[in-house]
């Protein structure tokens, strides 16, 4: 069992509450309003924690909403290592509209971070000696565009694991370079990198390809309702989704790669950990809101899953 350090460069405090209407200019009153620790490694943190693994969240991390980014993840029993800059963590906040069933995300940019902040999780990356690093998340403002990259070349230096979920410059630069354990980008977003839009057969081309560059070992593309493809050096397996009733796509990609890291993590067979990542993603999207999914859920969509 190996255990996993998520890295979380633009965490935010995720709000969610109901609303009878959604309306201009009057005041829209919420009630089941909930607090949970958000962002990309948190989430990927928070399902290992939740499937029994162990793990670390690190996270730069400011003022009073840093504080109470602490005391969430606190709550959940996840141990949290947070890298101190000097703005405020994000405070991301989510409505449902009853009326229409519609979802209103509201999510501010985050915080300026600096050169010198991406250097402090670089060097608690340098103390690891074994296990998975899982970076996931957009670059924060301020961040330069090799932050995941230099982040990769520490895990490397280590013969840790590493693994990203990012887009736009952050992934360019880093599967660029090459040499990543996995790297799970959405359809859009390989795409994005490609700089064309593929269809089903290029995507499972341009994931293929990576692999043989050299550029990840693993690569995992999410395509929402139409599943997922896992390219690895024995060739491009497909999954269709998991049916289940869609409430919220929030948290769906970061359930599916903490699960897949977390089986990976436990020497499941790969075909059996990209099953098991899968189901975590269905799972997600039937809980409203930015409530991620629970194990039992987890386990029973797993064993719906088709063969691969």
């Amino acid at each position: 069992m190996a255990s996993v350090l998520t890295v979380t460069l633009n965490p935010t405090i995720d709000v969610f509450g109901q609303a009878a209407t959604v309306r201009p200019t009057h005041k829209v009153r919420l009630d089941g309003t909930t607090y949970e620790p958000g962002g990309g490694g948190i989430n990927v943190s928070r399902m290992i924690r939740e499937l029994g693994g162990t793990t670390t969240a690190l996270a730069l991390s400011g003022g009073e909403m840093g504080a109470f980014l602490a005391r969430l993840l606190a709550e959940e029993g996840i141990a949290f290592q947070p890298v101190p800059i000097q703005g405020q963590t994000r405070v991301a906040f989510m409505v449902r509209d009853r009326s229409s069933g519609l979802e209103y995300r509201f999510v501010p940019e985050g915080p300026q971070v600096t050169a010198a902040d991406i250097e402090r999780c670089i060097a608690a990356i340098d103390m690891r000696l074994e296990g998975y690093v899982v970076a996931s998340g957009s670059l924060p403002v301020g961040a330069p565009p090799e932050s995941y990259l230099d982040l990769a070349r520490a895990a490397q230096r280590n013969g840790l694991c590493f693994v990203l979920d990012s887009s736009g410059p952050g992934l360019k630069a880093a599967l660029d370079h090459g040499g990543l354990f996995l790297v799970k980008p959405s359809r859009s977003e390989l795409e994005a990198y490609a700089g064309r839009k593929l269809d089903d057969t290029g995507v499972s081309r341009m994931a293929a390809d990576l692999v043989s560059a050299g550029k990840s070992r693993l690569v995992a593309v999410t395509l929402g309702e139409e599943g997922a493809l896992l390219a690895s050096p024995e060739g491009v397996i497909r999954l269709p989704a998991i049916p289940v009733e869609v409430r919220s796509a929030v948290g769906a990609g970061d359930s599916f790669l903490g699960a897949m890291v977390w089986a990976l993590s436990q020497s499941w067979p790969l075909r059996e950990a990209f099953r098991l990542g899968l189901a975590a993603g269905a799972a997600a999207t039937s809980n409203p809101g930015v409530t991620l999914c629970r194990k039992k859920d987890v386990l029973a969509l797993y064993a719906k899953a088709p063969a691969c």
